[in-house]
């Protein structure tokens, strides 16, 4: 339930436990708990912003329950369709703390199974999405480290400094499941690249840039579609270094992962340059983050007079500190809640 990993250029080495804690007999793993831990301060950081993305975060709260749960079942499912391992029962198929999440699944799915949850809660998607793609980005960085516990998602042989080796590594790379990068000769006696890492550094990066320009941000979904250039950007590069890679076409070496992430860059910068020249000049208007008790409320209100309730208007987000915008995000919500409470009454 061990590994001694190694890194030989740097004069490093640790004794890395699978196994986090126990409860009763089952093994809990510090895969399982990395994932979660990104995964809750994603959704902490996303409660924290939401209403500079016109959410409120009672709405939230149901389409992030659906979209996590969807994107842990579309990244196991993508996985099993396309690992090329057999499975002996459903349970087996379900069982991820051993790994087995494919994170492209993941995304696609917590996006599909997202936006619906956002129609049915009446939640801007394309602002959701914005606010996804950071909490993606923290998730991404923190789960990485399951990777590295469990010693697995590593490339193909380096000699930088950085280079890492374990008998994992070792018994992996004299397995007849390396996907062997094009033109690599692969040595499993030798250090490997650490791609969990650079995929974790990278999606650090990534959240980084994406924070400092959120106050800027020009239009809903820009900070999505910049999230898709940036992260695919990355996944092309590290994923054709990798030895576990899933294949679409075995026999070309044909990567599913690089084929995704080209298509994810290759859009995204489309779509953006379009989006971003509709925009050019106008300010981001952020709509009112409306209480669900207010919308509870105006849906009386629209039942006993039979006239909908118009909401309040946009807030210019980019003009505004965000205290200050916060600020009058609350107050606009205290007086429609009290105009509403009078509607009522009356």
């Amino acid at each position: 339930m061990s590994n001694l990993v190694t890194f030989p250029g740097l004069g490093l080495s640790f004794e890395v436990s699978r196994v986090a804690f126990r409860i009763g007999g089952m093994n809990i793993y510090w895969y399982g708990v990395l994932i979660a831990l990104g995964i809750v301060l994603a959704i902490l950081f996303g409660f924290r912003h939401c209403a500079e993305f016109g959410i409120d975060g009672d709405a939230m709260t149901d389409v992030v329950v659906i979209g996590v749960v969807m994107g842990i079942l579309s990244a196991r499912a993508y996985y099993v369709a396309m690992s090329p391992y057999g499975y002996d029962s459903v349970w087996e198929m379900l069982d991820i703390r051993e790994g087995g999440l494919a994170i492209y699944g993941g995304i696609i799915g917590a996006a599909v199974f997202g936006a619906l949850a956002c129609k049915w809660r009446k939640v801007r998607v394309a602002a959701m999405l914005d606010l996804t793609g950071m909490g993606f980005l923290i998730g991404q960085c923190i789960g990485r480290w399951g990777n590295f516990v469990n010693q697995e998602a590593f490339g193909c042989n380096t000699t930088l400094p950085w280079g890492m080796y374990s008998a994992a590594t070792e018994a992996y790379l004299r397995s007849s499941a390396v996907t062997a990068p094009a033109g690599a000769v692969i040595d499993p006696t030798m250090p490997v690249h650490p791609t969990f890492l650079y995929e974790s550094l990278w999606c650090l990066v990534g959240f980084v840039a994406l924070r400092l320009y959120m106050k800027r941000r020009r239009f809903d979904g820009d900070i999505a579609l910049l999230y898709a250039i940036w992260y695919g950007a990355g996944r092309f590069w590290i994923e054709g270094l990798r030895t576990d890679s899933l294949l679409l076409a075995p026999s070309l070496g044909l990567r599913a992962s690089q084929l995704v992430a080209a298509v994810a860059v290759v859009g995204g910068i489309i779509a953006e340059v379009i989006l971003s020249r509709r925009s050019a000049g106008r300010a981001l208007m952020v709509p009112l983050a409306v209480t669900q008790e207010n919308r509870r409320l105006a849906a009386r209100v629209e039942k006993k007079t039979g006239q909908p309730v118009p909401l309040p208007e946009e807030l210019a987000y980019a003009a505004l500190p965000r205290k200050e915008f916060l600020t009058r995000t609350a107050a606009c919500n205290a007086r429609l809640k009290e105009q509403l409470s009078r509607q009522l009454a009356a």
